[in-house]
């Protein structure tokens, strides 16, 4: 029969920790802004954050992740004619030319060339950008982005097309999940076909340590947008605004986000290997075994926030037992989230008696009920 014991952990065992960091955002200049857990999706801030706005050129990121599930990197594709008058962020590319998915993709992310995201629509939709468009809708209301709709794949302004912080915060995260677009939302030029070097939009690749990417976006009904994810001490905050009056504002403040959305954790040893954390008995006059962690497990949590421990163990342990044999294991929970867990082992080895033993054992058992019988 197995024991279950949970224990709410104690401010003092570190599990949980205080600071200044408990204080509330930053003050924010925009239509809407969201700050995320990147790895849990734990909404740490918010403001307007399912308001549908337009996103403008965050709207690549949907374009890029309908690419990558239906195209090869290595495929190439002829430009038609339609992208090649699209204006606005471009890399110029000519009716013809041929590029590949992966330069396409590197065009459309770094600096945001709505030729190129276009033209990845135009072959992923077999020819049709409306096409495609349905797909990127599609794959939308599968993620479950209900503030979501899109009308066209470079994220220019268009009746209909709107999203919210909340959903582009997801969608990134979604899409983060792949090394390949990992690797480029971080670098800040390339070089790709035709002899071009492309560079980044995104000027806090720059200027703000630990950063990661992602999108930035801007049009005259967005106003200045951007989706940032910064990560530093095993942790990942998501960062998001919508409709920031200036480009400086908008960097100013996600900035403050991301500073801030870190700021709420701290590496903790939430394991500890050097506590007993159980006692199981053996049976046979053996005595019972401490049963302990083999090696510490240190996360990130989220400052101010207890931590519930859980301990799974057996009420008894079949003999033998061999010391670090596995016998139990404790959880550590945030919420329903598991933070982490680690096996429990026993601190010393027990042998199983022979037969005299097992035998002088009953024989004194039994001698110890009749006297309490008889007493």
């Amino acid at each position: 029969m197995w024991l279950l014991k949970a224990l709410l952990a104690a401010a003092a065992s570190a599990l949980v920790l205080s600071s200044t960091a408990l204080a509330g955002p930053p003050p924010v200049r925009a239509g809407a802004y969201a700050v995320e857990n990147g790895a849990t999706g734990e909404i740490l801030a918010a403001e307007n954050e399912s308001q549908q706005r337009a996103i403008a050129s965050i709207t690549k990121l949907m374009t890029v992740l309908v690419t990558l599930e239906h195209a090869r990197l290595d495929e190439v594709v002829t430009v038609p004619a339609e992208v090649t008058t699209i204006g606005e962020s471009t890399i110029y590319l000519q009716a013809g030319e041929r590029m590949s998915v992966r330069d396409l993709v590197e065009a459309a992310l770094i600096p945001s060339a709505n030729d190129a995201a276009d033209t990845l629509a135009y072959h992923v939709g077999r020819g049709s950008q409306a096409r495609f468009v349905t797909m990127m809708n599609a794959k939308a209301r599968r993620l479950g982005l209900s503030d979501t709709h899109f009308a066209r794949p470079d994220g220019l302004d268009s009746p209909g097309h709107v999203s919210s912080a909340r959903d582009v915060t997801k969608l990134a995260r979604v899409l983060m999940r792949r090394r390949f677009v990992r690797g480029i939302v971080r670098d800040t030029s390339a070089t790709i076909a035709g002899g071009r070097t492309i560079y980044t939009r995104n000027r806090l690749l720059y200027s703000y340590p630990g950063l990661i990417g992602v999108k930035t976006g801007h049009t005259s009904l967005a106003g200045w947008s951007e989706v940032a994810a910064a990560r530093r001490n095993g942790v990942t905050i998501y960062a998001t605004i919508l409709g920031s009056p200036s480009e400086q504002q908008r960097d100013a403040d996600l900035a403050s986000l991301l500073t801030w959305g870190l700021s709420q954790y701290r590496s903790a040893t939430v394991v500890s290997a050097s506590g007993v954390y159980a006692r199981a008995a053996t049976g046979f006059g053996r005595g019972s075994v401490e049963l302990v962690a083999p090696r510490q497990l240190v996360r990130p949590v989220r400052i101010g926030r207890p931590l519930v421990e859980k301990v799974i163990v057996p009420q008894a342990l079949d003999l033998p037992v061999k010391r670090g044999q596995a016998v139990g294991q404790v959880r550590i929970y945030a919420g329903a989230r598991l933070v982490g867990a680690r096996p429990l082992v026993a601190a010393r080895s027990v042998s199983a008696p022979g037969f005299a033993g097992r035998t002088g054992w009953y024989i004194g058992r039994t001698f110890s009920n009749i006297w309490g019988w008889v007493t």
